[in-house]
């Protein structure tokens, strides 16, 4: 008989046919069939569970053939975690790390693929799901310890300040759910936290009351990140608040009226008087200059010189008896602010005659 190599080479449809009964053979054996439970930072080599003895659950022929059926594991792609023995019994390979395995799934789990034989014969694939269970061994981390904030004296109620959120790099919801409390805020400041489309929360500091420099010019308040976990885990981010200053304080004068008696030789070089005046602000708010005020008259003025800076008053040129022998003059303290403010002091100097004259007759 002629042989005929035609008959050799397969139709399309036999192709078809055998592709079809293949796609059919891996979707019915390649599948979930178990799942188990491991929980991470376990040592290595940490029992996972029995994949004989979940079988023979689903599969009463299991038993049948019990001694004539092995398992292999399939090797896939990355770092194998776990390896299963011919028995079918599933150990960890290393210490599992949740943070490392997943990155941000609500589940962490890896798939053991596992074939199953019955002598030598393959029989089906399994599809071991491991769910890696999260411990709470991340505590809440603020980027920074410690930060300093800047409010104004002249900042109104409500006024905000961002600060930084803390980050758990724990996978299991209730580990590295945040909470956030305030420490140390009195009256004056309130934290609100309001939650993002990512799951991370934005804090703020909410001013509640008016401050004031001069009472009090810096608060110290603590930011407490405390997690979900059992027993929970806490971080602290210490907050500064810095006041700064506002020119809500005008210069006061030592005395609002200076009275003061001078020879009429008095030397240029010895002041008359020294002005003192203060400023509750501090600095260019509390910067404190002299000046005459525009109430002194100018022919007094050209006899005395005031320092602006020193607030001393010196004679300019000597006293001309006769003419005058008392010297009423207006100062003003002005700070350096901005606007600036001022007040205003008197000086009364009387001068001493101590010329002795014999009468005049007329």
């Amino acid at each position: 008989q002629q042989f005929n190599t035609n008959n050799l080479i397969p139709s399309k449809a036999e192709m078809l046919l055998y592709l079809c009964v293949l796609l059919t053979f891996f979707h019915c054996s390649l599948s979930e069939d178990i799942t188990f439970h491991v929980k991470e930072e376990n040592s290595p080599y940490t029992y996972v569970g029995d994949i004989a003895t979940d079988l023979q659950k689903s599969d009463s022929s299991f038993l049948k053939n019990k001694d004539l059926i092995t398992f292999s594991q399939l090797q896939q792609k990355g770092e194998q975690l776990f390896n299963v023995t011919k028995t079918g019994k599933l150990y960890t390979v290393q210490t599992l790390d949740a943070e490392s395995v997943c990155s941000y799934e609500k589940e962490c789990f890896e798939i053991v693929k596992v074939a199953v034989h019955k002598s030598k014969t393959f029989m089906k694939i399994l599809k071991i799901k491991v769910i890696i269970e999260d411990i709470n061994d991340h505590q809440p981390e603020f980027p920074e310890k410690e930060i300093t904030l800047h409010f104004r004296e002249g900042d109104g109620k409500g006024m905000k300040k961002t600060i930084p959120n803390a980050i758990d790099k724990d996978k299991g919801y209730q580990n590295s759910l945040i909470n956030y409390e305030l420490n140390g805020g009195g009256n004056y400041f309130s934290l609100s936290v309001s939650k993002e489309a990512d799951g991370l929360s934005t804090l703020e500091i909410i001013l509640e009351n008016k401050l004031d420099r001069e009472k009090k010019s810096s608060y110290a308040i603590k930011v407490i990140a405390k997690d979900g976990g059992t027993p929970p885990k806490q971080s602290i981010l210490n907050v500064k608040i810095s006041v700064e200053d506002e020119n809500d304080n005008k210069p006061e004068f030592s005395q609002s009226i200076y009275n003061v008696s001078i020879e009429h030789k008095h030397k240029k070089n010895i002041p008359v008087v020294t002005l003192s005046a203060s400023d509750l602000d501090i600095g260019r708010n509390g910067k404190i200059s002299f000046y005459f005020s525009q109430k002194t008259d100018d022919k007094i003025k050209e006899y005395f010189h005031l320092d602006e800076s020193t607030g001393k008053l010196f004679l300019e040129k000597p006293i001309n008896f006769g003419k005058k022998e008392s010297f009423k003059l207006y100062v003003k303290a002005k700070d350096n602010g901005i606007p600036p403010l001022s007040s205003i002091a008197i000086i009364q100097i009387n001068v001493i005659n101590q010329h002795n004259n014999a009468p005049n007759i007329d």
